[in-house]
């Protein structure tokens, strides 16, 4: 079994001000060394072992540029994780 994370952040052109209200926040609190934050979205894809390594490399790009992101303001990028002996 393989299991793929898909990580959506936006662009840096693209303002994010929720993680703007966040970063500000955490200066209120006391956590001023912080020079950036992001927030985005992960996403967990499981795929069978019928796949090649190939295979569930295209799906997971046609996948994320289809449903996961949005081109215009988002980026992503995922790790593949080989799951030993689960079936």
């Amino acid at each position: 079994m393989t299991v793929v994370k898909v990580f959506v952040n936006y662009k840096e052109s693209i303002l994010n001000p929720e993680a703007q209200a966040i970063q500000q926040a955490l200066g209120r609190l006391g956590y001023e060394n912080i020079t950036q934050l992001k927030v985005g979205k992960t996403f967990e894809l499981t795929f069978s072992d019928e796949l090649t390594r190939a295979e569930i490399v295209q799906e997971v790009n046609e996948i994320s540029d289809r449903m996961l992101a949005n081109y215009n303001m988002e980026n992503y990028t995922y790790e593949i994780i080989e799951l030993e002996g689960m079936s």
